[in-house]
């Protein structure tokens, strides 16, 4: 017969394994919940930073020409201005004096960068101009066609913005300009009038302001900060003794419609998809691998088994506690062995 001492070893066996695989399961469980949650926090921490609507338009970069190209004209011995070479500039013939200037448009987008309207094809902006300067031969009215780089050889001629160790500007390009020489220094006049935005998209167009200045040109300004009213700007200049140059810059910038940007909802849900998918694929190579594991592992346990069987009937069926002990102490299927060995063993008794 079989010992009762034999019965509960087995019983205390199988239940401390039964405890230690639950507490296996509950330890990966845990694992798996915080790894989640991680995840998840770092999702919805780029969610916050990310800009659901990022510019349509992305900036156009052009830098400014040096000392030596081919677009470079000449900086001030004060170093008060630069001046680049501008395939819109016309004198006046016959030159009645030294009055100059400078009507400007430029463009941005939605994070007032400088584009080229990429976005906006078929879209004329035009100025009305003063009757003064109808012998210019981009004025009376100066119209600017976009995109500029379709349109124009030198798109962006003038950089009116931003600080360098330039004597203005940035260094790099952001207005398309016409430019006027020639005019009388005393009683000139140079006039513009708001312009019109004509074609398919011109309601993605909005005017912002106009930058007006009679005097050496400012460049540390941002332009929509700066950008007044038409009223408020003047809507042209008269030259004086002393104020023989005038510019202005026609600051527009991108309002595009909602139904122009890509659906952010459609996008995450299709990201969503893509990644339930790759989980699953994950998720059922990881079952192949489990799958193999535990064929070998029931290999091992069938050795094993047979080998104790052995060890058993050579040994008269005595068990050494120690070695039970030891048994009992192995991880996964080390104790399915340690049952079978003792199972074996108690057998062995019985017969004796």
């Amino acid at each position: 017969m079989i010992d009762t001492a034999d019965v509960d070893a087995i019983q205390s066996i199988s239940v401390q394994s039964e405890d230690d695989e639950e507490d296996e399961a509950d330890e990966e469980s845990d694992t798996s919940s915080e790894t989640g949650a991680n995840a998840n926090a770092g999702a919805d921490a780029d969610a916050d930073v990310r800009n659901p609507q990022p510019p349509i338009e992305d900036e156009y970069v052009e830098e400014a020409p040096e000392r030596g190209d081919e677009y470079f004209e000449a900086i001030a011995a004060d170093r008060r201005w630069i001046s680049y070479t501008n395939p819109r500039d016309r004198y006046r013939s016959p030159y009645l004096g030294e009055g100059s200037g400078k009507i400007c448009v430029t463009l941005l987008n939605e994070e007032g960068e400088t584009i080229v309207g990429e976005t906006v094809p078929d879209t004329t902006v035009t100025v009305p101009t003063s009757d003064s300067i109808d012998w210019h031969s981009y004025a009376g009215p100066m119209t600017v066609d976009l995109p500029l780089t379709e349109h124009y050889d030198r798109p962006l001629d003038s950089d009116q913005f931003g600080t360098s160790d330039l004597p203005q500007g940035d260094g790099y390009m952001d207005s398309h300009c016409i430019e006027i020489h020639g005019m009388p220094e005393d009683g000139g006049y140079v006039g513009y009038d708001e312009p019109q935005i004509d074609g398919e998209h011109a309601d993605w167009i909005e005017v912002v302001g106009y930058i007006q200045i009679q005097d050496t040109w400012d460049t540390d300004i941002d332009p929509i900060k700066a950008a007044e009213s038409y009223e408020e700007a003047g809507g042209g200049w008269t030259y004086a003794e002393g104020d023989s140059h005038g510019q202005v810059v026609i600051v527009l910038q991108l309002d595009p419609p909602e139904d122009a940007y890509p659906d952010v909802e459609e996008t995450e849900s299709e990201t969503g998809d893509s990644t339930e998918t790759e989980t699953e694929t994950e998720t059922d190579d990881g079952s192949d691998e489990e799958t193999e594991t535990e064929t070998e592992a029931e290999t091992e346990t069938e050795t094993e088994t047979e080998t104790a069987t052995e060890n058993a009937d050579d040994d008269d069926g005595d068990v050494d506690e120690d070695e039970s002990a030891s048994a009992s102490q192995m991880p996964g299927f080390g104790v399915l062995v340690a049952v079978a060995a003792l199972v074996v063993a108690v057998l062995a008794r019985a017969r004796r």
